[in-house]
């Protein structure tokens, strides 16, 4: 095997992580209610894809990327069990202030990891940087009980989603090509 090129999993991350938040934040915007589309989404794509490409990019020795990708897929897998278990009658639905600190974790941890995006290119910088806004916003959302506040967070998460939409592209196009299709921002 030696010298085999390896694919680059991040556009399926990108993808399964951007899709799965533009349709979740229509819901948080107050376009849509929350149903299967979004339930669906948020096991097989937004979940399951995405831990899948992160663990091919463990195989390429990017623990960032192995990180970021089976974080969010596990938080996906998270959020739709925690909508669905009690509907199963596995356990009360969730209090509010407690999802307001379940947001609050992951912002934290999104954080952190935007932090480990400023060596890369600024399109993965905005990506991460606009995902902290979101959870900080849900969060803040949750505990003080403002629809308003959902709803504005729901438009961050639409942009946010779309840009993470864009680097998958992005990515894809520039090396189909072989030469700059969609502008990253790369560090030179």
């Amino acid at each position: 095997m030696g010298n085999t090129k390896l694919a680059n999993p991040a556009p399926l991350g990108l993808m399964g992580f951007g899709m799965t938040t533009i349709l979740l934040n229509l819901h948080n915007a107050g376009f849509f209610e929350l149903d299967v589309i979004i339930l669906a989404m948020g096991i097989f794509y937004g979940g399951i894809a995405q831990i899948f490409a992160g663990l091919l990019e463990y195989k390429k020795g990017n623990t960032f990327g192995l990180t970021a990708f089976t974080s969010y897929g596990a938080f996906w897998l998270t959020l739709v069990a925690i909508w669905l278990l009690p509907k199963m009658g596995a356990g009360a639905a969730a209090d509010t202030h407690f999802m307001g600190a379940y947001l609050g974790l992951w912002g934290i941890f999104t954080l952190f990891m935007f932090f480990g995006t400023l060596t890369g290119a600024r399109m993965l910088q905005f990506v991460f940087g606009s995902l902290t806004v979101l959870f900080a916003l849900l969060s803040i959302s949750h505990f003080v009980a403002s629809e308003t506040l959902a709803h504005t967070a729901g438009w961050v998460g639409i942009i946010c989603g779309a840009s993470a939409i864009y680097l998958a592209m992005g990515e894809v196009l520039n090396e189909q090509f072989g030469r700059t299709i969609l502008p990253l921002g790369d560090k030179k």
